[in-house]
């Protein structure tokens, strides 16, 4: 995928999140459903990092089960972290630290955390858990899914796992008539790849999303380019319970 076509994918979700993180916020809780899966995969005593962290309901969610982890939290939309439950987190004492940084640009880890505390250039990553719950899908362009995929692989402990999370929207009929045509702004369709999708947001406004279609056998791709192996598949979220397709990785 061209550049230039990258950057403008990623201006149409950057604009998304400033413009609706309040409604998004508020459609996205720390008691839903989904976010109970991914408890058995960080233990007590666990450093976790969650890249895309929206508002921070990962962290309200280990808060209110009073788990004993030390929580890192990274968005590139600033008005999405205002809106996390941070003083929940707080008041039930879990050590949350959150970072604003965009994981599309190439050095945002080292700009997030220094390089001595993750452990680059030691080839030992620091973080236990790394939780990629619904952000890779909007990440254009296969080049910079892998390297991310990759970077999140470089911040991980030898032990640790990676769990990953991709909307299923093709095979579930809500999503799919939230899809709208690339000419709606201005995109050439034959310029992206197969699998992108323009979806369309109608609380408090109209809005769009760039989102890319990643089933199981693309995210498997993926975590071997990595350097990853899959050691888990399993579905759940959204009304129907399977919107999401989630993946466990390790080393």
């Amino acid at each position: 995928m061209k550049p230039e076509l990258v950057e403008r994918l990623n201006q149409i979700n950057r604009a998304f999140y400033a413009t609706f993180a309040a409604s998004f916020s508020e459609s996205r809780s720390e008691s839903a459903r989904e976010l109970e899966v991914i408890l058995p995969y960080i233990a007590d005593g666990a450093r976790v990092l969650d890249i895309g962290c929206g508002n921070g309901r990962v962290a309200a969610l280990l808060g209110r089960k009073r788990r004993d982890v030390v929580y890192v939290g990274v968005d590139a939309s600033a008005e999405q972290i205002s809106n996390f439950k941070f003083h929940i987190s707080k008041s039930q004492g879990l050590d949350a630290t959150f970072f604003v940084a965009d994981i599309t640009q190439p050095d945002w880890i080292r700009f997030s955390f220094p390089p001595s505390e993750i452990g680059i250039g030691s080839g030992m990553g620091a973080f236990d858990c790394v939780l990629m719950l619904a952000v890779l899908h909007h990440i254009p362009g296969g080049d910079l899914r892998t390297h991310i995929m990759r970077q999140a692989h470089e911040l991980l402990a030898p032990q640790g796992c990676i769990v990953v999370s991709t909307w299923q929207f093709t095979d579930n009929e809500r999503m799919q008539k939230k899809i709208v045509p690339w000419s709606v702004v201005g995109i050439d369709e034959h310029e992206l790849e197969p699998g992108d999708a323009l979806l369309n947001w109608k609380r408090s406004g109209a809005g769009l999303r760039y989102c890319h279609w990643i089933g199981e056998d693309e995210l498997g791709t993926l975590a071997a380019q990595a350097g990853l192996n899959v050691i888990g598949v399993f579905r759940a979220g959204g009304r129907e319970d399977n919107l999401s397709l989630y993946a466990v990785l390790a080393k």
